[in-house]
C-alpha cells in the first residue's frame, strides 16, 4: 500500500521533515550508531577537518566576504574587509570552533528531536531568518559548503583504520545524514 503523506506539514513541522526523509533514505538507528562509533576515530582528527574547510573557504571571495561581518555570538571585532579574513583572525577562530561543535554533535549527540531542531538551526543560521541579518550566505555556497564537508568526512574515514566493511557502512550513514543536513539548509531558502 502506498503510504500518504502529508506535503503541507513537511514544510512546517521539522521533526515530520526529518521523520520523512530518514524513512525514504533509509537513515536508521544502525546509521546513527555507526555514526557515534566512528567517534574514536574522527573525534581526533575534527581539528583537521575544521582547518581544511576553512582553508576552503577562505580561498575564494565568495565563500570568504561572508566573514567580514560581524558574527553573532563573537564578541572580538570584525575584519575591516576581506584582506583581513584570514585564518589567524579571532572571528575565525570564532567560527571554527562553530563547526568544530558541529561534528562533535553530529558524532557525539543523540539523534532525537532536539538534534532535528539542532540541522534545521545549521540551515537557517546561515540566512537572514537567525543570527546577524545582515548575513545571508547563498545557496550555492552552502551547497558547496555541505558537499565539501562531506568529502572530508569520507576521505577522513577512509584514512581510519576501519575495516573495509565498517568503513563503506560508515561512509554510507553519513552521506545519508549530509542529505538530510543539506535539506534542513535548503528549507531555509524558498
Amino acid at each position: 500500500m502506498m503510504k500518504q503523506i502529508d506535503e503541507e506539514r513537511l514544510e512546517e513541522d521539522a521533526q515530520h521533515r526529518y521523520e520523512f526523509l530518514a524513512d525514504f533514505i533509509g537513515f536508521g538507528p544502525d546509521d546513527v550508531k555507526l555514526i557515534q562509533a566512528s567517534a574514536p576515530h574522527l573525534g581526533p582528527r575534527i581539528g583537521e577537518m575544521v582547518d581544511s574547510t576553512y582553508k576552503k573557504l577562505l580561498s575564494c571571495d565568495a565563500t570568504a566576504r561572508h566573514f567580514v561581518p560581524k558574527q553573532h555570538g563573537c564578541e572580538t571585532e570584525a575584519p575591516q574587509d576581506l584582506s583581513q579574513v584570514t585564518d589567524d583572525h579571532p572571528q575565525i577562530q570564532f567560527r571554527k570552533d562553530h563547526l568544530n561543535r558541529y561534528f562533535v554533535s553530529l558524532i557525539g549527540r543523540s539523534y532525537d528531536a532536539k538534534m532535528v531542531q539542532y540541522l534545521d538551526m545549521v540551515g537557517k543560521i546561515h540566512t537572514t531568518q537567525a543570527g546577524n541579518s545582515a548575513i545571508h550566505v547563498p545557496l550555492v555556497q552552502m551547497n558547496a559548503l555541505l558537499g565539501l564537508i562531506s568529502d572530508i568526512l569520507t576521505e577522513t574515514l577512509i584514512a581510519s583504520p576501519l575495516d573495509d566493511k565498517t568503513t563503506l557502512r560508515s561512509v554510507q550513514s553519513f552521506q545519508k545524514l549530509m542529505w538530510i543536513q543539506n535539506d534542513f539548509v535548503s528549507r531555509h531558502y524558498r
